[in-house]
């Protein structure tokens, strides 16, 4: 009897065929949010989401049903943080996002593989994705929300990522990478506003949690990309079973 066949799904899921590169850069994105949380500790939920947002993304790098777990803690703490923050692109996206997490579970079955589209169509999907992020900044500066044209990213482009995310399609983490740049520059203007006394919504603690957590997913993205391209991340990345 095999190892897979020895443990429990759940045991698969969380701790089987992970190389020592994966482990490594896990436990240091891990770290950077408990530095951030102790340099700056005024916001527990900044923490939580950070730490839950990396597993999200990590698992789900490895194409596992149970990054949606930690996708669901993350969500309901970033949706905090976005209110607080008046980041209504955000606020948004995130109560689409913990609407996702059960239907992601759903349609992650457990020998799914990772699918591609066609270039001409993956050309279609970007260019799309350009034009509603346009439509969506607009509609952002009309709401007076901070940084729309950052924050529009993160409201349009990210929904268009989710939705090929729980399809299973690779090119998801092509946009997710776009996102990941956008909400990095956008938590890190407010936390330098915030420095120099130019911007008082939210907290300090929040926006630098935000900050090391889209450092975090952006590393994840880049990787996650090569994995799901060569098909590592097919039935749930070997832990399946």
């Amino acid at each position: 009897m095999n190892e897979m066949t020895q443990h429990s799904w759940l045991y698969n899921q969380l701790f089987t065929n992970w190389k020592r590169f994966e482990v490594s850069y896990v436990s240091v994105l891990l770290l950077l949010q408990l530095v951030v949380y102790a340099i700056e500790p005024d916001s527990p939920i900044g923490m939580l989401s950070g730490v839950a947002g990396v597993l999200c993304l990590v698992f789900g790098m490895k194409g596992r049903k149970i990054s949606f777990l930690f996708g669901t803690v993350q969500c309901i703490a970033m949706t905090y943080i976005a209110w607080i923050s008046h980041a209504y692109g955000s606020f948004a996206m995130d109560i689409i996002y913990v609407i996702s997490q059960p239907i992601g579970w759903f349609m992650w079955g457990r020998d799914q593989a990772t699918h591609s589209f066609q270039k001409n169509t993956r050309y279609k999907i970007f260019a799309g994705a350009f034009v509603a992020w346009l439509v969506g900044w607009i509609i952002l500066a009309h709401l007076e929300g901070q940084l729309p044209y950052f924050d529009s990213i993160n409201f349009v482009v990210s929904l268009i990522a989710q939705l090929l995310y729980i399809l299973k399609y690779k090119e998801n983490w092509s946009l997710w990478i776009v996102v990941n740049i956008a909400n990095l520059a956008y938590w890190s203007i407010l936390s330098v506003q915030m420095a120099m006394g130019q911007n008082e919504i939210g907290s300090m603690g929040a926006n630098l949690s935000q900050v090391a957590l889209q450092f975090a997913l952006l590393f994840n993205s880049v990787y996650a990309n090569r994995v799901w391209a060569s098909g590592e991340a097919d039935n749930e990345g070997g832990a399946g079973k």
